[in-house]
Parts: C-alpha cells; structure tokens; sequence
C-alpha cells in the first residue's frame, strides 16, 4: 500500500484499533524506518494524547456521591470519579474521530462507484449506437490503408463510426480529431470530434447526428489536446467516398 491509501489508518494504528491489513502494512513501514510513516505516527501520537488528556477532571460533590452509594447499599469508599469521566471523554472524542473518518472513506466510495456506473452507462450507449451503425441496412462502408488501416460507417440519419488498427497512441499533450469533408474544391472540413488511441493502436470514435448529404471524404489529423477549428497537420487516415 502507498502513503495516501494508509492516511486515515495512522490514528486508528495508535489507539491500536488499526484493521488488516492496514495495521501490518503501518508495522512493516515503520520496521524500514519510512520517514512519511513515522512523521504520521508521531502526528497520530500526539493526537491521541490530546484526546487522552481533553477532559477536564471533574469530581462530584461529597454529599451527593454518599446519597447515589447509599440509594444502591454500596459502603462508601475513597476514590475520585474524575479518570472515569476523562477515559469515557477520550472514547467519546475517539468514537466522533473514528466514524467521521469511515464516513468520509463510505462518501469518497459512493462517488468513485457512482463514477464508474456513469461510465459504463455512456460505454454501453455508445456501442448500441455504433451496433446500430454497423447494421443499418443503408449504412456505407469505406475502408483506408496506408500506415493506420481500418473502416468508416457512414449512416446519413445517425452519424458516422470509424474504427481503426496501427494508429499510435497521441503524444503528451496531443489527441487525434476526426473531420468530415464535403465534396467540392474549396470545402471546408467540419470537425468531427476528438478521440484518443489504446496502448496497442486500436480506436473507435463516434460522430452522432444526422450527416452531411454531400459528404466527400472522412480524415484524421493530430491536433493539440484541446483540438482545433481547421486541421492544422497532415492527415493521417483520409477515407474517400466514391
């Protein structure tokens, strides 16, 4: 485990409530003599000697502790209350720490898992509309080949899927950026959205929407993170319609 997955176990380690396997993983740190783990140690100890000593001592007065004694048959003996009102102030303290803590790890659980549930519903909606592209009875196929190789599915009432193989992953800093071309000398490329390679050169992207009647090509060009109005690289994939 890394130092930020053990930050809020080093309190619950010095109490010596530290679960497993966080409370062997703190142990095995602290034996390699890890500077982060003992300045957060020595940080949880002073924390819990100030929870330890929070409480003011408090002590009942004489006549009323003889009444409470008596009432229950006890023979009154000497003894103060106040360490018994200080260790049940430190587990209170202890408890308030210890659940808000849970509680913030449950919250941060929540919104990763909400997180990945939101990812996979727009992951399984963008493959129905491609499944849906793929299988269109009027969609059109075009294919391109020279360094990245692959197709492009054009339906005219639901948009345009490309998918290709051997193309890079993108430079720090750059993504790829799809455009469409209408037929014509002069015609402007419209951008077409920006997507990104996997490790081993495989990307689908998808342009939702109805498509241009007189669409004449589909290209790919590399292009700043942000993207970019008009392609300002040579294309790298250019599928031409006949």
């Amino acid at each position: 485990m890394n130092h930020e997955e053990l930050r809020d176990h080093y309190e619950l380690y010095a109490f010596g409530v530290a679960e497993e396997p966080e409370r062997t993983e703190i142990r095995e740190h602290l034996s390699r003599g890890c500077e982060v783990c003992m300045t957060e140690m020595k940080r949880a100890r002073e924390l819990s000697a100030q929870l330890g000593g929070a409480a003011a001592p408090m002590a009942p007065s004489p006549g009323l502790r003889r009444r409470i004694l008596a009432s229950v048959g006890y023979e009154q003996r000497r003894f103060g209350w106040a360490p018994f009102l200080g260790l049940a102030t430190a587990l209170s303290l202890f408890a308030a720490f210890y659940f808000s803590s849970r509680e913030r790890q449950f919250a941060e659980q929540t919104v990763l898992l909400r997180d990945q549930m939101r990812r996979q519903t727009i992951e399984l909606t963008q493959l129905n509309e491609a499944f849906a592209i793929l299988s269109g009875p009027s969609t059109l196929e075009v294919s391109f080949g020279q360094g990245p190789k692959g197709k492009v599915y054009i339906d005219r009432g639901r948009g345009v899927l490309l998918i290709a193989s051997n193309l890079p992953p993108a430079p720090t800093g750059k993504t790829y950026e799809m455009w469409t071309i209408p037929k014509g000398a002069g015609a402007k490329p419209v951008p077409a959205g920006l997507f990104q390679s996997d490790a081993s050169g495989g990307a689908i992207h998808l342009q939702r929407g109805p498509v241009d009647p007189n669409l004449g090509a589909v290209a790919v060009t590399l292009e700043n993170e942000g993207g970019a109005q008009a392609p300002t690289s040579t294309p790298l994939i250019v599928a031409a319609l006949q």
